[in-house]
């Protein structure tokens, strides 16, 4: 593809010539931020930039991005209709019936339909916005040199030590389009599936945007971190060579999305509060559904695949939530005895697509539960946030009069006991048997990690509580949830990171 940078520069701060806009292939998009001191829709709207590419290629060759931006196909700037609650403004007891109300209200219809797209996440900016409140999120211009280092981290993202606090800061919040974007990329899958950049971007961006930045540890940050994590393990000689393509594609995407939309409670929080989607989903891996429905949703609503046979998309949609489903912490013996039944046998076949698409389901597992293998500066971070977002989880149930779930009472439980219990059952016994797969540098350096963290946990508890029952609360508090209590301790998956024997989500 021939590439011209020749491209009109436009500037931002007044409406974009009408014989731009009349160009074959303008693109305009409108920004939300407050970069213009102009917190007023009003103004904002007229607010307007404007990209014009060959439409021959259809591809856009430059895009210029300012503040929060969202490509549109439309001149002009309409809000979207949110429809979804922020967790913490409303009282769960009673959600289920005001939905139910609303659903028999005249014209409540088209309604329905937007609620099946929108997230949470998009209700919140929505509804900020229309008030006229400034958006609490950095503004996406970037310093040059900020940009020079955030590329130069990128020529190491294979490496294990990987900081993605780090590139998030560098990046300005956008760790995860970025990483997603560079990956895909990298392994040459833009090009070989003919994927449209404009879609694709759009859809990165709409991903990003519905992970909820105010969750101490399911936020897109914890995403970029397990689509860098699933990046180091498709890396691995064992899978480098028997991948194909679409599994690749498939992993990344899985990795990027597994806990999209998560709400930062967990699955028996949604269940005693009857919460719709705990209806929708039979009260069965409802987050992890939810995460998938939520990306399929993302996926068709920007046509990321609608170029593809019908045939080949749907199928590719319904392997992404096998991979997502996978991530259900209640299931992690189910997969767990699986795998070492497969390994114990020496029956695991890459040339077959079924054990393909197996080991995938477990690299992923693996990636979303990484956290106690990365190094102490890493994982200590991760292991406070999911233990916060347990916490305030608690927060809720107390405040509504609820059953304090397992592990989210801060008055209780500390991060190290948490975190020792977590390792032991649910960490351990997966890693293991991904080092008698993939018995590699790798595998010995996350296991070697995974040993560190541990002791050092014990450390601190055994400085902070005297006497022999530092990691008592803990253990004993796994051991007394055959269901995965454990691997709530975790940080795990969305409802995986949840304190809870269904697991996440």
């Amino acid at each position: 593809m021939e590439v011209c940078y020749q491209l009109p520069v436009l500037p931002l701060d007044r409406p974009v010539p009408k014989h731009v806009l009349s160009r074959r292939g303008a693109i305009s998009f409108s920004s939300s931020s407050s970069l213009f001191g102009a917190p007023d829709p009003r103004q904002l709207s007229q607010r307007r930039g404007a990209i014009s590419y060959d439409s021959s290629d259809q591809t856009a060759l430059y895009i210029r991005m300012l503040g929060d931006v969202r490509v549109r196909s439309q001149v002009g700037f309409e809000p979207e209709r949110r429809s979804s609650h922020p967790y913490l403004c409303i009282d769960f007891r009673t959600l289920h019936t005001r939905l139910g109300s609303r659903s028999g209200s005249p014209g409540s219809v088209s309604g329905r339909r937007v609620h099946r797209l929108l997230s949470f996440q998009r209700y919140l900016h929505s509804s900020r916005f229309l008030r006229g409140t400034p958006q609490q999120i950095p503004l996406h211009i970037l310093d040059e040199d900020y940009t020079g280092q955030a590329r130069c981290m990128l020529e190491k993202v294979g490496s294990w030590n990987f900081d993605i606090f780090l590139f998030d800061r560098l990046t300005n919040g956008n760790s995860l389009i970025t990483l997603t974007f560079h990956l895909l990329n990298q392994y040459g899958l833009v090009e070989l599936f003919q994927l449209d950049m404009v879609k694709l971007w759009r859809f990165l961006v709409m991903v990003q945007e519905d992970y909820h930045s105010n969750n101490p540890y399911h936020n897109a940050i914890h995403a970029a971190d397990v689509t860098q994590a699933m990046y180091c393990y498709l890396r691995e000689p064992t899978l480098s060579k028997s991948l194909t393509s679409c599994d690749i594609l498939l992993g990344l995407l899985a990795a990027a999305t597994h806990d999209l939309d998560h709400p930062g409670v967990n699955q028996p929080f949604l269940i005693k509060t009857d919460h719709y989607l705990a209806t929708l989903y039979r009260n069965t891996s409802v987050l992890e559904n939810h995460h998938w429905k939520s990306a399929v949703g993302l996926m068709r609503e920007t046509g990321l695949l609608s170029h593809l046979p019908a045939e080949d998309s749907l199928n590719m949609e319904r392997q992404l939530g096998s991979l997502i489903l996978a991530t259900d912490i209640s299931r992690q013996n189910e997969y767990l005895s699986k795998f070492r039944t497969h390994l114990d046998q020496e029956d695991l076949f890459l040339s077959s697509p079924n054990h393909r698409h197996f080991i995938l389901q477990m690299a992923l597992k693996c990636a979303d539960i990484c956290n106690p293998c990365r190094p102490w500066e890493l994982s200590k971070q991760w292991s406070e946030k999911v233990t916060e977002e347990f916490f305030q989880q608690g927060d809720i149930e107390k405040k509504h009069k609820l059953e304090v779930s397992p592990l989210c009472d801060r008055e209780i439980n500390t991060v190290g006991n948490i975190q020792i219990g977590f390792m032991t059952y649910v960490v351990e016994p997966l890693f293991a048997e991904w080092a008698r797969f993939s018995d590699t540098r790798l595998s010995q350096t996350m296991l070697g990690h995974l040993g560190l963290n541990k002791a050092s946990w014990s450390g601190l508890q055994q400085e902070q509580t005297p006497g022999s029952e530092e990691t008592e609360p803990s253990t004993s508090g796994t051991r007394g949830q055959p269901d995965g209590s454990a691997a709530a301790a975790t940080g795990g998956t969305g409802s995986k990171g949840i304190p809870q024997g269904s697991g996440e989500s």
